[in-house]
């Protein structure tokens, strides 16, 4: 009976311990001066080491045994709160953040976030405000600009793209808001689609990738839209050497809802105008137009709605007739014309609910429409004969998704991510018109055609996946990001007759994949960790990029069984530390990574020039490895801010029917990158900032030599011809010379 008793009181014992209390405080935290959330900011219990960071919309949950505890609230910029709760029943508590009137003093940042806490790799967030002061061409701020300027980003000089890890451009996941953005460029890639004015927040994340992540390769690149002030009204314009901007913000219904609208416009043509000939007129110019309203329904409910869109037109209309032929006479009224325009529409339907003060999540819907058109007319008129001829080319993606997130935070040991998201997408990479017409006084030469053709075949695609993922907190010093990725793809049923191509030929094909995701972080002490992560991806869609032509004439096409998805695992490794009490982070990481099923066009092609479908002009089972070091050194709290960054990779490729199915370096591959961004800020008024750059020449492939042929002799004449031939060894063997350059800005506020 003794036994019994003392089973008993052991297990009342333990149940006790188990069974201890617990208690969650909770709610959002904004800037106090415009009501935007504040993302990203520590909240952290000092007597208990246990803290938690907010979300993407400012919300955030931390639950703790029953006491009496300081909790603290700090955020890079803005003055440190602490405040004490009597943890005996949940607490609701939001958080109004000020800027700091003294953020030039350097402050220790403590709990989750800083560079040694947190479990990811390979993720870097750069403040908007430290891209505002990069030195920018013809002053425009660019964010993609300011991406390249990472390690382990490689750029071409004099576009806004970016490679990553030795991946393709296609293999970029760039999200605005949410939405996919197909195409970030403007006038060919000198400069990017984002408007700095419209943006709160830029991250990037290389490797490492969490679960609800997928789609993509290389990299992830988050641009959050500003949410607009709720406390007040205003304005912002900018008159620019090659564009200005407009923004406009402020309450509707003060602190409850607010909005935003920024444009932006370029007037390269309208500045070259006076210049040109009077027969021809040039169209030359992009535009952008940010546009967000959001709306507070209560604490457990918000809104939001953003939208943007950009587009780039290119034209020449030149008209014979002002040209004049002898004695100021023109025989010919031809009119030629020429126009390329592409662009971006975007739209977000976001909501927001709380389901109890441990349950979070976010319901989104979305539309994106990226479109490639170029078009061709010539007219001619005289006396005998009228001939009108245009040509149109049109190729595109257009997505209809829809997703939801959860966020759910049991305790300080758990932060739980899961949801699920479904995308259609509607491929139409490549629609060609063709009207020809011609009007003769001899009647037998007249001839009309009106035709539309599509080579490679419109197709619509189902594209969903499922993910749940774990930041778990195993041990005081070990904590892991565990996750699974499920994806399911298939083609839907594409039974147009009308073209030819794809829709024929392919009915149905459906792909199930698991892709498992784990980082690691240990710490060694409070200055110094180690982490490790491990992540398999699959993309579903293909980027035909064809390097003869200038203009973005790339078009996205989906995977097929003849072209299947893109596969790669990526390995990194990394030792993190804080130096000179947390005011600058230090990483050094190293990255493994191999791809497969990669494709590329045939030698030779063009998308322009050919009616092939698709499918039969690439090269396809190409393969890829990429692996590297890159040391980081950041600052980003006092006067002078800025980052260091160095790369040491190689990226190689591999074709079957390229270069004897031998390895070669992929274009992109650099040995060395080295950046330097620097920015000071003397007062309110006065700035200045500069970059320098580095990097190994590009790989390339030229002729290493000129021999000469057999001796032909013709059978006409009998003279005796030789021809010389060029031998071009290996695929880009060739490297062009190292590059480097520097930019240095004032800026004056």
């Amino acid at each position: 009976m003794k036994k019994i008793y003392t089973i008993l009181i052991l297990l009342a014992i333990v149940t006790s311990s188990y069974a201890q209390k617990k208690y969650t405080i909770s709610g959002y935290i904004t800037d106090k001066n415009n009501g935007e959330s504040v993302v990203g900011v520590n909240i952290y219990s000092k007597a208990l080491n246990l803290g938690v960071t907010s979300n993407t919309y400012g919300f955030y949950s931390l639950t703790l045994p029953e006491g009496v505890y300081d909790i603290s609230f700090t955020f890079i910029g803005y003055q440190n709160q602490v405040k004490n709760f009597n943890f005996n029943s949940a607490v609701n508590h939001d958080v109004e953040f000020e800027l700091s009137s003294v953020n030039i003093q350097e402050i220790v940042v403590t709990g989750e976030k800083n560079i040694v806490e947190t479990t990811q790799t390979s993720m870097i967030e750069v403040p908007i405000e430290q891209i505002r002061t990069i030195p920018a061409l013809l002053g425009e701020v660019d964010i993609l600009k300011a991406i390249q300027l990472l390690p382990g980003v490689q750029s071409s000089e004099g576009s806004s793209g970016f490679y990553v890890r030795g991946g393709g451009p296609d293999q970029n996941l760039i999200l605005l808001d949410g939405v996919p953005v197909y195409n970030a460029s403007h006038i060919g890639g000198l400069f990017s689609v984002f408007n700095a004015d419209a943006i709160k927040n830029v991250r990037l994340t290389k490797g490492g990738f969490p679960a609800r992540f997928g789609g993509r390769l290389s990299s992830v690149l988050e641009i959050d839209m500003r949410e607009g002030n709720m406390k007040e009204f205003k304005g912002d314009a900018t008159l620019g050497l090659i564009s200005s901007k407009l923004t406009l913000e402020g309450p509707i219904i003060k602190d409850r809802t607010s909005f935003i609208v920024s444009g932006r416009r370029t007037y390269a043509d309208l500045l070259a105008g006076p210049f040109m000939p009077a027969s021809t007129d040039l169209t030359l110019y992009f535009y952008d137009l940010n546009a967000k309203i959001n709306h507070k329904i209560s604490k457990q409910d918000r809104i939001y709605l953003s939208a943007y869109m950009g587009n780039d037109a290119f034209g020449v209309d030149y008209d014979g007739s002002q040209e004049g032929g002898k004695g100021g006479e023109s025989s010919d009224n031809g009119v030629l014309n020429f126009g390329l325009g592409y662009g971006n529409l975007t739209s977000t339907l976001r909501w927001n609910h709380l389901f109890s003060d441990k349950l979070f999540s976010n319901t989104t819907l979305t539309y994106s429409r990226y479109s490639f058109n170029t078009n061709f007319g010539l007219t001619s008129n005289n006396t005998n004969e009228n001939t009108a001829i245009n040509f149109d080319y049109l190729a595109g993606i257009e997505d209809y998704g829809g997703r939801i997130d959860f966020d759910y935070m049991p305790n300080p040991n758990h932060d739980i991510k899961f949801g699920t998201s479904y995308t259609y997408h509607h491929f139409f990479p490549g629609e060609v018109n063709q009207n020809i017409n011609i009007q003769s006084s001899d009647t037998s030469r007249n001839f009309s055609l009106d035709t539309t053709l599509n080579f490679s075949g419109n197709t619509n695609v189902h594209e969903m996946f499922f993910y749940v993922e774990d930041n778990v907190k195993i041990t005081s010093r070990l904590k892991a990001n565990i996750g699974l990725h499920i994806g399911y793809y298939s083609l839907a049923n594409n039974s147009t007759t009308d073209n030819i191509g794809l829709a024929d030929k392919i009915i149905d094909k459906n792909n199930i994949s698991l892709q498992p995701r784990v980082s690691a972080r240990y710490l060694l002490n409070e200055s110094w960790s180690l982490k490790a992560s491990y992540a398999s991806m699959e993309q579903n869609i293909h980027l035909l990029s064809n390097s003869s032509v200038g203009f973005p004439s790339d078009i996205w096409v989906p995977a097929i069984e003849s072209v299947p998805s893109q596969k790669s695992k990526q390995w990194a490794g990394s030792v993190s530390t804080l130096l000179f009490q947390g005011a600058y982070e230090l990483s050094l990481e190293g990255y493994y990574k191999t791809m497969s099923n990669l494709i590329t066009y045939k030698a030779g092609y063009s998308n322009l020039e050919s009616t092939e479908s698709w499918e039969n002009a690439v090269e396809t089972g190409g393969e890829g490895k990429a692996y590297g070091m890159e040391l980081f050194l950041q600052k980003k709290k006092g006067k002078t801010t800025g980052w260091i960054g160095y790369t040491l990779s190689w990226a190689d490729r591999r074709f079957d029917n390229i270069n004897f199915g031998e390895w070669y370096s992929y274009k992109y591959d650099r040995r060395h990158d080295f950046s330097l961004v620097i920015s000071h800020k003397f007062n309110d008024k006065w700035d200045v900032g500069a970059t320098w750059v580095y990097g190994t020449g590009n790989a390339i492939t030229f002729p290493q030599g000129v021999y000469t042929g057999m001796p032909q002799i013709s059978p006409w004449d009998e003279q005796v011809a030789v021809d010389f031939v060029e031998s071009y060894g290996n695929r880009n063997s060739t490297r062009l010379p190292a590059y480097h350059r520097l930019d240095f800005g004032v800026n004056k506020t």
